[in-house]
């Protein structure tokens, strides 16, 4: 019920105002989100890489309304990857399709993602697709498949909690794709999206192991012990080594886990979002979890 309640209000323009207005909230935010500018996130990618992690850049924002917002979204993720480069960080980056105007038309986007794909192909350097709610799942995967068709610097985002996710995994595998698993943030009905904790983690470890079977490069988003622990008996049982996968993690969440699997010689790579545009990606981490949501209202009355 509540995490329904949170992922609604993720969508309410004048409590995002509120909240982005507020000086308390945007200190919590801080939490879960590294700051509003490139230099931040710069900052925090290489505090991670002196940690022993990976990161990947994230520049927040969704949903262009005009191709110049698009446009400049674009600029800005070919800055970033000029930025990786100087700074020789160990880094990629992640964006969001309806952020690069997905929903302006799927070719004025495409032409987009693969001139971001090309810049970060130019530096040996590789662009994730993040996954939105499932009204974009087919149309995410087709320009992925379009553009992976012309490069390797590119990869995408599979969602356990959706239905149809084992398809879509064997249909990527079979180019190649490199595939991110994670569980799903959004709010999905009954015949998208399972619905129970059990079937969602059932089907994480289904698709885990299609992952960590295959020949590629894939990496596994979690930050759930159980699922980690089944990742790790897994690829031990059929003698996968660390090298061949990596775990994710959102920036800020669960540090002393990250830093735990990085001693025991995995590879971790922590998602490192940016941006002014912070508010329905703090409203889906306060979703997830109770801790998030309970952290925030104590520190919001105690400011």
């Amino acid at each position: 019920m509540m995490r329904t309640v949170l992922l609604r209000l993720s969508e309410s323009p004048r409590l995002a105002r509120w909240v982005v207005g507020n000086s308390t909230t945007r200190r919590m935010a801080r939490r879960f989100v590294a700051g509003e500018t490139l230099d931040d996130a710069v900052a925090a990618a290489r505090k991670c890489n002196h940690a022993g992690l990976m990161a990947t850049l994230d520049y927040l924002g969704e949903h262009a309304s005009s191709e110049a917002d698009a446009l400049r979204a674009r600029d800005v993720y070919l800055a970033i990857f000029d930025r990786i480069a100087r700074e020789q960080l160990d880094s990629n980056v992640s964006l969001k399709l309806t952020q690069i105007g997905l929903d302006l038309g799927a070719e004025f986007c495409r032409a987009i993602l693969e001139s971001i794909v090309e810049r970060a192909a130019s530096y040996g350097n590789f662009v994730r697709i993040d996954m939105e709610g499932s009204i974009y799942t087919q149309r995410t995967i087709d320009i992925c498949k379009q553009v992976r068709a012309k490069t390797p610097a590119v990869g995408a985002v599979i969602q356990s909690y959706l239905r149809r996710s084992e398809q879509d995994v064997e249909d990527l595998l079979a180019m190649g794709c490199r595939i991110r698993l994670c569980k799903g943030a959004y709010k999905e009905p009954p015949e998208i999206a399972f619905q129970k904790k059990s079937e969602v983690d059932a089907n994480f470890v289904r698709l885990m192991e299609l992952l960590l079977s295959d020949s590629a490069y894939h990496a596994i988003a979690t930050h759930d012990p159980r699922m980690i622990a089944a990742t790790v008996a897994f690829a031990a049982r059929r003698g996968i080594s660390k090298e061949r996968f990596e775990f994710q993690m959102l920036y800020g969440i669960r540090t002393d886990l990250q830093r735990q699997l990085v001693r025991e010689g995995y590879r971790v790579r922590i998602y490192i979002p940016y941006g002014r545009d912070w508010f329905p990606y703090f409203m889906r981490r306060l979703a997830e979890r109770p801790a998030n949501l309970f952290f925030f209202v104590r520190h919001l009355f105690r400011g």
